[in-house]
């Protein structure tokens, strides 16, 4: 499948300007789009509401996703570190 060259943000931005009261064919001239696209988009982001699409960009925007993603791979070596020496704490103490 073809990715799409418009990202959320802007495709919910293209709906709510046709909510606004501009002409579906209008919004397709203006954004180069054609209208089954237009309408394809319609049907998909029908439920998405303008909130939903500002948590997003606020997440991409502010790179959360790539510090958590960094957090948890930092969190993780450490869990691996402490059960190692844990086990090999348990394996002093067996042998003594």
């Amino acid at each position: 499948m073809r990715k799409s060259k418009f990202t959320e943000e802007q495709i919910l931005g293209v709906l709510q300007e046709r909510d606004a009261g501009a002409t579906a064919t209008d919004v397709c001239r203006r954004h180069g789009i054609s209208q089954p696209t237009f309408y394809k988009w319609r049907a998909k982001y029908r439920d998405r509401n303008a909130l939903d699409a500002d948590r997003f960009k606020r997440l991409d925007e502010e790179g959360r996703i790539k510090g958590l993603e960094e957090e948890n791979r930092k969190l993780k070596t450490l869990l691996a570190e402490s059960m190692l020496n844990n086990a090999a704490l348990k394996d002093l103490l067996e042998k003594d």
